[in-house]
């Protein structure tokens, strides 16, 4: 069968055909990143339009060509400003021992650093 129109228009915006992406890793996690993108990284102590850079590019991929790193791509960076702090959905842990009448629950909300990329260099 052969794909229509808007299925290979939305195959090409995935694969970021023309638009200026990067992958870049924080945290153990890696990230595909473009510039304007807003993702919530892990905690940082920095305030609101504070700025972060990220040394660990592994791809960038401006104007369809891609750039792969052996592990990094040499110079490039991303940089992005803070937006903000975030506080993730509670989770709940639970403790119980059966015939024990013993029973515990806690919550927790994990604090996440929301920042939105401003600019990618190869």
């Amino acid at each position: 069968m052969a794909a229509t129109a808007s299925e290979a228009s939305s195959a090409a915006s995935m694969k970021g055909a023309g638009h200026t992406y990067a992958v870049v890793v924080d945290g153990g996690r890696q990230y595909r990143v473009m510039e304007g993108m807003e993702l919530e990284i892990d905690f940082r102590h920095l305030p609101a339009g504070g700025e972060v850079v990220f040394d660990d590019v592994l791809a960038v991929s401006k104007a369809g060509k891609l750039t792969l790193g052996k592990p990094k791509v040499k110079g490039a960076t991303v940089k992005a400003e803070v937006v903000g702090l975030v506080q993730g959905e509670k989770i709940f842990v639970q403790k119980f021992k059966r015939r024990k009448n013993y029973r515990r629950r806690t919550g927790h909300r994990a604090i996440s650093t929301k920042i939105r990329v401003s600019s990618i260099t190869a």
